[in-house]
């Protein structure tokens, strides 16, 4: 596994592919800043790498631009030089873009010889490295980044992060168990789909069944998040669980490893001992190309709504309802919500519940605390067990895994995901509810926050 690797979000992406439409085939260049992710233990190697996300699109002026044609382009630099000092104050890597509208997407020596220049301006300014990209006329986009004032490193595998998705880079082919999925997808959707490094946050209901399907799917790598032990109630909808399993007590991830190492179909998957959120699991969380949310609970959503933000990694959220309004009347949702640049977060949906997400966090790490504020009334406290039926969270897991599949394949046409889906059960429709960012929301609507990365304390939260 490389020990770096770019996020690129999608709508930095349109803004680096905008540069071909200008200047009428002559080459153009623009600046960027990428947040950092560091992640000290890879849950599947055990090694350390970095991940750079994109933050920040800043245009070079047309009174900037000294000349440019089809093959070459220069700039006055003291727009560089304000961008260093802004990296260098906010703690992110500069770097830069231009276009080879008539060419290939690979480096120049004429290249080699401008970037080692400004290579060499960004480190003695204190900078990790320079980041360059470079996109051709053709769509293809090349990456790389200088380390050292004569050394250079490609990068190359790039998550392209958005309502569609996609992973440059990939190699291998398909496993055999996939042919009648190759049949329809073809070969590189295939290859896509294993490619994807899958977070599970929940080994519950839902979690259980959306575990398989991966499994199915021929995805290679996957870690899971769960600090549940099966209990007799669990029975009814925990996929691979046994009655043995609850006399042994059994933790729900040891029943899913058992499930994936029997399958024997290739996947490795990691098992995080802890509810997504808590510091154990942010290497791994940081780790993944997409996460899926498969928690009931308000403290786990709010910290990966506003995790898809910081990291542009996007996280598929599931949620259900069920209650029985009279004895022949039901209301049965499920929802899915994609996370992703562009579209609205959870809390412009009201799919989540900030009250709710303190209490549980309370409940979590002081639990004495929270026995004397619920005492006190001063919490909403624990109501009765929700319902739930085996039918209806597995449909739910296979909703979100088909929501990811259009975004990889784009079977569903090339918008990708939808911001969220709703399904009634009961009526047996689907809805999708349109939802926008709110004014001023705290988590979608600060630009400041999009594909930050790494900060302190994590995701700028104060606990």
């Amino acid at each position: 596994m490389e020990t770096l690797d770019l996020i690129l979000l999608d709508p930095h992406e349109a803004q680096i592919r905008s540069l071909l439409t200008q200047g009428a085939g002559s080459e153009r260049s623009a600046y960027m800043l990428f947040g950092i992710a560091d992640i000290e233990t890879d849950p599947w190697t055990k090694m350390s790498r970095r991940r750079l996300v994109s933050h920040k699109f800043v245009q070079i002026g047309d009174d900037a631009l000294v000349s440019a044609s089809g093959r070459h382009v220069t700039w006055q630099t003291d727009g560089f030089i304000r961008l260093l000092n802004d990296a260098k104050t906010a703690c992110l890597v500069p770097a830069l873009v231009h276009t080879h509208p008539k060419g290939k997407a690979k480096f120049s020596e004429q290249d080699d010889r401008n970037e080692a220049e400004l290579a060499r301006t960004a480190l003695l300014k204190g900078m990790p490295g320079l980041i360059s990209i470079l996109i051709a006329g053709n769509g293809g986009i090349s990456a790389r980044i200088w380390t050292q004032t004569d050394k250079f490193v490609d990068i190359g595998r790039v998550l392209h992060s958005g309502p569609r998705l996609r992973i440059s880079g990939l190699k291998g082919s398909p496993e055999t168990f996939l042919d009648r999925q190759v049949r329809l997808f073809g070969k590189e959707a295939s290859r896509q789909v294993s490619g994807f490094r899958c977070g599970i946050a929940g080994g519950g209901a839902t979690g259980s069944a959306l575990l398989p399907l991966l499994l199915r799917l021929g995805v290679d790598e996957v870690v899971q998040f769960d600090k549940d032990i099966v209990d007799e109630t669990n029975l009814n909808r925990l996929h691979g669980a046994r009655r043995s399993d609850v006399d042994a007590k059994m933790p729900k991830t040891s029943i899913h490893t058992r499930t994936v190492l029997e399958s024997g179909l290739g996947m490795t998957l990691v098992s995080v001992n802890a509810w997504a959120g808590h510091p154990a699991t942010w290497d791994a969380l940081k780790a993944c190309d997409v996460v899926f949310c498969c928690t009931d609970d308000h403290a786990g959503r709010l910290l990966l709504n506003r995790f898809a933000r910081f990291y542009g990694i996007p996280v598929i959220d599931v949620g259900l309802a069920m209650q029985r309004r009279t004895e022949t009347a039901y209301d049965l949702f499920a929802r899915v919500s994609t996370l992703v640049p562009g579209h609205p977060c959870l809390l412009c949906g009201d799919y989540v519940d900030p009250r709710h997400a303190r209490e549980e966090a309370l409940r979590r790490n002081d639990p004495d605390a929270y026995q004397r504020l619920k005492e006190e009334a001063y919490v909403l406290g624990e109501g009765d067990p929700s319902p739930a039926v085996v039918t209806f969270t597995t449909e739910a897991a296979a909703m979100a895994v088909n929501e990811w599949l259009a975004g990889v394949t784009g079977l569903a046409g090339a918008a990708g995901m939808l911001p969220t889906r709703m399904r009634r059960f009961h009526a047996r429709d689907d809805r999708r509810p349109l939802i926008e960012s709110r004014i001023g929301c705290p988590c979608c609507n600060q630009a400041e926050t999009l594909g930050r990365a790494d900060v302190q304390p994590f995701l700028d939260m104060v606990s």
